[in-house]
């Protein structure tokens, strides 16, 4: 679009799912790599991403020539050491078979790491949770009485105040 930049890749969540490309994502893939042949999908589950850990993945698709020679497509000259066992969920899903991992390297700042370990906490996860109707009702009614009741209060304190 007129920019000297390249993309070098993009990347997405899959919340509570695990790093995977789906079927949609390995096309999504597919186009990119038509941009800039080195393009990388990364793919981060904020659901699993706890305890200061990241569950982060880096993704290529697998050239269609080399499927068709049943060469293995990963770079194991800056793999060696660091190639973890894919997640079965990934296999499933066609890891080996249409794309690959990469190795992926990331850092944390103090802050970052900190709220990573907050994000496990039972307080933190309540909020998205949604409520019996009865008991969000009980609760509400006896929250508006406990104002009335404030209320009421400061009104008798500011009368008592001014006089």
């Amino acid at each position: 679009m007129g920019r000297d930049q390249i993309c070098v890749g993009w990347y997405h969540s899959h919340p509570g799912f695990g790093p995977w490309l789906s079927g949609t994502d390995v096309e999504t893939q597919k186009s990119q790599e038509m941009l800039n042949p080195r393009a990388v999908a990364v793919v981060v589950d904020p659901v699993q991403s706890v305890k200061g850990k990241v569950v982060i993945d880096a993704f290529r698709n697998i050239d269609p020539q080399v499927m068709m020679m049943g060469v293995e497509p990963r770079q194991t000259t800056s793999n060696i050491g660091h190639i973890q066992k894919p997640a079965l969920v990934a296999i499933a899903h066609g890891l080996n078979k249409y794309y690959y991992s990469i190795a992926l390297n990331y850092r944390k700042n103090e802050f970052e790491q900190k709220m990573l370990m907050n994000l496990n906490k039972v307080n933190w996860g309540q909020a998205l949770k949604n409520r019996d109707f009865k008991e969000h009702q009980a609760d509400t009614e006896e929250m508006l009485k406990n104002m009335v009741k404030l209320t009421s209060e400061y009104n008798k304190w500011i009368q008592q105040e001014n006089k």
